[in-house]
């Protein structure tokens, strides 16, 4: 029997391990590359955290610091030819078609610059002895990163976290041995900026990107200003700046504040010479020097477990939480099963969500979130607008994080300026429009290359995430007055865009499947075509939608009903008479490459809705499509897999998103649990969130299903806080394989039929109320 004492500790202790097993990263050694850092953030800035104990590195970055300026990429000779090209592709001749577009529908200029990083900040310890009992970690329930080692028998110990009430980043030091911490502190960018010390506890970054690509456009290459502050509070001991250093020496504790700031407008997509960003640093660090660490840590974790507590979720299996993060994940890239870090994967996934894309940010996450340490960085780190960008957001609805998404939908809604003229000078067309990616700018040309760029509908597609969120909050002031003005302007464009192919259906001309290819007869390779099926289903999406939204806010009839003509005149969604699949081009082509990381014909799957169990034939094609991808090496990239996984959600068939999952981890996670396409890009991490949410929770066929994807190895668990269609919350429990205790609650009230298997039950809620599923669901 336990004594009392040792009963507290194994309480104490297994109440640690399951918090562990979902909530915590950690750590026995510190970060050898960036690649293996643990990311902070608070929606506007991002950092790093190596967690070296002698010569430590934070990697800093601000959401808006962007190499290029504003510049109008429309092509000036596109509207002259737009028809003849239009015509050419309608007619098979692709050849012409392409080069034709490669000449008068390729952007000017043809490329985007690089969001940038702000630099390092710098922390030198004097640390004269062996560092011993070393422990890293990141605690997801509190947003903190967390360093502590022994030097000669002293505790140092290090926190970290980007607080999004006082808009900085904070570190605190402290030393277990009175007045024996002494470091060193410096900020580092080794261009386009200068540090100095402003004081005997301050260094300041002045910086102006000095860009070439600008500077030979004519631009005089002179673009965004940006300014970075760090002010450092020690309790004792004495502080002093050196040689462009803020030194410390004879302290027990220091507190250092980091801001950042540019002259970047989001209303003008351009920097703005107005805005003083040194200013700007000087009031937030002035305002949040005011607070002891205590109460900073305080008002950080307030704000943000707030946030993030809203869902737990425990998939069971053996509890691996006393093993390293890193050893874990070797264990599975080994073929280990290990439930709760696929639990602790979304949950990280929740966490970059709200690190990058939340106030005081006003940017949506980009590829790479809002960590990068480059200043030309993969694919400029830029918004990818053919899945990339949206499914950043796939998780932001369903994992209980909406106000994640608004930073998204403005941004979306000020790309509609610069869209409505790419739509009027490239197209000769209303509305407005944008192609495969943009930046910071608002470019919405074609960039890259025709045969990348050409994706005329990716607005359509940006307005799917907008109509989704609707659907999950009903809040009808952000329908009226932010989406369907976007969602009906995108329709507008697509409406005058269309033309008529041979057979007399309405078509998209010129687009591409993205970035996929295929064998004309004559055994050349092509991308460019027309009304490939990815279009087909996103104006099938974008119509219904706008329909919908239309009706609710009583909007003009006669628009609402040329919609629906439209729809009635769009080619049909086909099946592969090649291979058994649905057909990704209009034309029945042969496949260049049958892998392809793209799967763009099955977006009618999932994130849309036009492909359903109630299809049979479609419903079936997608999985024979799914199955060929994989079988000839799809889902190589950490992206793709996440869709994989959400696609087989959708086919209500959880083994294999499961197995999906598992390849997720075991071929396209790093150690500290981020994405890699390879290189790093965080989009896998956000849709392998929202596959892992689709698993338990489906609302999108008018009625809220439970677990419609569990797999056998997820066969005990249970979620709380996942959100349906409509506004409400679910929570479940499970054991073997079979649902034990369900309720909902309700945001806003309203009628819902809910499914558990084969039984369907209808539910009228008030709003606020919780209701038992229980009697009705599980009999």
């Amino acid at each position: 029997m336990k004594s009392g004492f040792q009963l507290i500790c194994w309480l104490c202790l297994a109440l640690f391990n399951a918090h562990a097993q979902q909530s915590l990263l950690w750590y026995t050694k510190a970060a050898d590359k960036w690649n293996h850092a643990l990311p902070i953030g608070n929606g506007r800035m991002g950092a790093m955290i190596f967690g070296k104990a002698d010569n430590e590195v934070i990697q800093l970055n601000e959401e808006s610091l962007w190499a290029g300026n504003q510049v109008n990429d429309n092509n000036p000779g596109a509207k002259a030819r737009i028809m003849e090209i239009q015509q050419l592709i309608v007619n098979g001749d692709n050849k012409q078609a392409t080069e034709l577009s490669k000449k008068y529908l390729l952007g000017t200029p043809p490329e985007l610059r690089s969001y940038q990083t702000l630099g390092n900040l710098l922390l030198f310890f004097d640390h004269a002895g062996t560092v011993e009992q070393y422990r890293r970690s990141l605690d997801l329930e509190t947003g903190v990163v967390s360093v502590s080692y022994s030097v000669n028998g002293v505790r140092y110990t290090r926190e970290a976290f980007a607080s999004a009430p006082d808009n900085c980043i904070v570190v605190h030091i402290s030393a277990s041995k009175p007045g024996s911490l002494n470091f060193r502190l410096g900020l580092s960018r080794n261009r386009d900026a200068t540090v100095t010390a402003a004081s005997g506890s301050t260094l300041i970054m002045d910086g102006q990107i000095i860009d070439s690509v600008s500077a030979k456009a004519g631009k005089g290459g002179k673009d965004m200003k940006f300014n970075a502050l760090v002010k450092v509070m020690a309790d004792a001991g004495k502080t002093e700046a050196k040689g462009g250093e803020v030194v410390v020496t004879g302290a027990s504790t220091a507190t250092v504040i980091i801001t950042a700031a540019t002259d970047y407008n989001l209303q003008k997509l351009n920097f703005d010479r107005s805005i003083n960003s040194k200013e700007i640093c000087s009031s937030i660090i002035s305002d949040a020097a005011r607070y002891p660490y205590k109460e900073l840590l305080r008002r950080h974790e307030e704000e943000y477990s707030k946030a993030f507590a809203r869902v737990k979720l425990d998939l069971g299996g053996d509890n691996f939480s006393d093993i390293p993060t890193d050893q874990r994940m070797e264990k599975v890239r080994k073929g280990a099963i290990d439930n709760q870090l696929a639990a602790l994967y979304f949950q990280f996934g929740r966490y970059l969500l709200m690190s990058s894309s939340r106030k005081p940010g006003v940017l949506p996450a980009n590829l790479q979130g809002i960590w990068n340490n480059d200043y030309a960085a993969p694919w400029n780190a830029d918004f990818h607008t053919n899945i990339n960008l949206q499914m950043n957001y796939w998780p932001a609805d369903v994992a209980n994080l909406p106000e994640t998404f608004m930073p998204f939908a403005h941004f979306v809604d000020q790309l509609r300026v610069p869209g409505r003229q790419t739509a009027r000078e490239m197209y000769d067309a209303e509305g407005w429009t944008i192609h495969h990616c943009t930046d910071v700018f608002g470019r919405t040309g074609i960039h890259d290359g025709v045969e990348w760029g050409a994706s005329p509908l990716a607005a359509a597609w940006l307005c799917m995430n907008l109509w989704e969120h609707f659907r999950f909050t009903s809040d009808t002031a952000y329908l009226r007055n932010l989406a369907y003005p976007v969602m009906k302007e995108a329709a507008e464009f697509v409406q005058s865009f269309l033309v008529k192919d041979k057979h007399g259906y309405l078509v998209t001309a010129p687009s591409t499947s993205p970035e996929n290819s295929f064998i004309l007869p004559g055994g050349e390779r092509g991308q460019f075509t027309y009304a490939p099926t990815i279009d087909v289903e996103l104006i099938m999406s974008l119509y219904h939608g706008c329909l919908e939204a239309g009706r609710i806010l009583k909007d003009d009839p006669a628009f609402l009903k040329g919609l629906g003509m439209t729809l009635a005149q769009l080619p049909p969604i086909s099946i592969s008479k090649r291979t058994g699949g649905i057909q990704e081009w209009i034309e029945d082509y042969e496949e260049a490459e049958p892998g392809h990381r793209h799967i763009s014909h099955l977006l009618g799957l999932y994130p849309g809705e036009t492909i359903k169990p109630a299809d049979t034939l479609l419903f079936e094609a997608a999985k024979k499509t799914l199955e060929r991808r994989l079988a000839n090496g799809g889902g190589h990239t950490g992206w793709s897999r996440a869709w994989i996984i959400n696609f087989y959600a959708r086919l209500l068939d959880g083994e294999k998103a499961w197995k999906n999952v598992q390849a997720l981890l075991q071929k396209s996670t790093l150690d500290n649990l981020l994405d890699v396409h390879p290189p790093f890009q965080i989009d896998g991490n956000f849709g392998g969130t929202a596959g892992i949410a689709e698993m338990l929770l489906q609302s999108h066929n008018g009625y809220i299903e439970l677990l419609p994807a569990l797999p056998a190895a997820w066969s005990n668990g249970e979620v709380d806080g996942l959100v349906a269609r409509g506004g409400f919350t679910v929570k479940m429990k499970w054991k073997e394989g079979k649902l034990i205790d369900a309720s909902l609650l309700s945001e806003k009230g309203g009628a819902r039929k809910v499914k558990y298997h084969n039984t369907l039950i209808d539910i009228n809620a008030k709003a606020g109320q919780v209701y038992s599923l229980n009697k009705e669901l599980l009999q």
